[in-house]
């Protein structure tokens, strides 16, 4: 165990945990932000995705020592009120289906969006790897596209 200084969600937090531990676990368990879904755990799903800087990582594959005095953002710090475009967005197309998914899908959306803000549908579909088992593709990309026109 060590002492860990994190900065999330603009907030700064001091766990004790293993330096191995997967970011996803330290959120969820340790910070108590549960917003971050565990999916697969071997990041391939997207369920579990925040940033890292601006950069959208899959926590449940992450040392969280590998992000000490880096800010990171989950789906709880991208606004207090749901009122971010993608977000907005998303409740605009209504996206959602189950919903477990979704939130990884917005971190995902929010990232590409900041790197490329007039995604093509090329752009949208290379960046937007998360996986939806409901299959909620074809709105995520209209929300994804909605969005852009706000950002």
């Amino acid at each position: 165990m060590a002492t860990l200084k994190l900065t999330v969600n603009r907030k700064e937090y001091e766990v004790d945990a293993d330096p191995q531990m997967p970011l996803l676990w330290v959120l969820r368990d340790f910070i108590g932000l549960t917003g971050t879904k565990f999916g697969c755990g071997i990041a391939q799903c997207g369920a579990c995705t925040v940033h890292v800087g601006d950069a959208a990582v899959r926590s449940c594959s992450i040392p969280v020592e590998s992000v000490v005095n880096q800010p990171i953002t989950t789906i709880e710090g991208l606004s207090d009120d749901g009122s971010h475009p993608v977000q907005q967005a998303w409740e605009t197309i209504d996206v959602p289906q189950c919903g477990y998914c979704q939130a990884g899908q917005i971190m995902t959306a929010v990232a590409l969006l900041k790197q490329n803000p007039n995604p093509t549908d090329e752009d949208i579909n290379a960046s937007m790897t998360n996986i939806c088992r409901c299959g909620t593709y074809n709105r995520i990309k209209k929300a994804i596209r909605l969005a852009a026109e706000e950002v």
